[in-house]
């Protein structure tokens, strides 16, 4: 046995019907395979919806799985309600909400213009509150039982210098998964988390350091473990919490990252070290790659 062995035995998640948001691609697709992995059924959703078909075809495949995509820009509380009714008809329910859509941004603060950081907050935190509002009042509505599992990050808590929005929205986050864990387990609801710390994904941490700059600035070095975390690792706890093996787990944060965050608060603050002149070349990278 390693760590990128599989956790839960098979069935564990049978009769289950899970949403994930952000299930297209990265941490999103790992919980996802998982998750049909263990029986569940499985929607996944994002505004891409031809990249979310590619991915529930290839998943269905490789698990034989059901797994549903679904368009849907969780910024938008109608497009949210849309998609909670879209997967209740095809599936009959939905028992889970694994709130991954994230967005984020590696600058200086004073560089963003006030809509790029209001795009994070709107994707992280409203996004989260929309999605959980939805469900929430389904689940109660129908007096039916639900798990609301979100995915924040380790600077929740600590906050961390140059990615203050990621940092602001995924706090409210963590204070909303607290808050309803208590307000909202009277009717059956369960809300936890789990802050990862570096679990690199193609997509995402090419956007956040692109080029070279991956290697300038490893983030290996900042973990005691002296690694970054493999996506089983993080699917095996998700799958944890989602299941009913972890029905008196209540208003919890798990954190997994190797013991980064006690080493050094905030998981980007070394980027101190970037002079003016190679902020100017990231950002020159970024456009580049929007506009291909």
């Amino acid at each position: 046995m390693n760590y990128t062995d599989k956790m839960l035995k098979d069935g564990s998640l049978a009769d289950k019907v899970i949403i994930v948001t952000g299930g297209g691609s990265g941490l999103g697709k790992a919980m996802t395979k998982y998750f049909m992995e263990l029986g569940a059924a499985v929607a996944i959703t994002s505004r891409d919806l031809e990249k979310l078909k590619a991915t529930a075809a290839a998943l269905e495949t490789e698990t034989g799985g059901k797994c549903l995509a679904v368009q849907c820009d969780v910024r938008n509380y109608d497009e949210v309600e849309a998609m909670l009714q879209t997967v209740t008809t095809h599936y009959g329910k939905a028992d889970v909400l694994v709130n991954n859509a994230a967005g984020n941004f590696i600058s200086p603060t004073e560089r963003l213009s006030a809509h790029a950081f209001d795009t994070i907050i709107d994707i992280v935190l409203k996004g989260s509150k929309n999605c959980t509002l939805a469900l929430g009042k389904h689940w109660i509505d129908t007096k039916q039982p639900g798990t609301i599992l979100n995915i924040v990050t380790t600077y929740a808590w600590t906050g961390s210098a140059y990615v203050v929005p990621s940092a602001t929205a995924k706090a409210g986050v963590l204070a909303m998964t607290r808050s309803l864990a208590v307000e909202w387990a009277k009717y059956g609801i369960r809300s936890n988390a789990i802050a990862p710390g570096p679990f690199p994904t193609k997509g995402a941490w090419d956007r956040l350091l692109p080029g070279d700059l991956k290697d300038k600035f490893d983030l290996a070095k900042k973990v005691p473990l002296q690694r970054v975390g493999d996506h089983q690792e993080l699917a095996n706890i998700a799958a944890y919490l989602v299941s009913d093996f972890s029905a008196y787990v209540n208003g919890e944060v798990i954190t997994i990252d190797g013991g980064e965050w006690l080493k050094g608060a905030g998981q980007f603050n070394l980027l101190e070290a970037i002079p003016e002149e190679l902020w100017d070349e990231l950002e020159a990278m970024i456009k580049a790659k929007k506009n291909k």
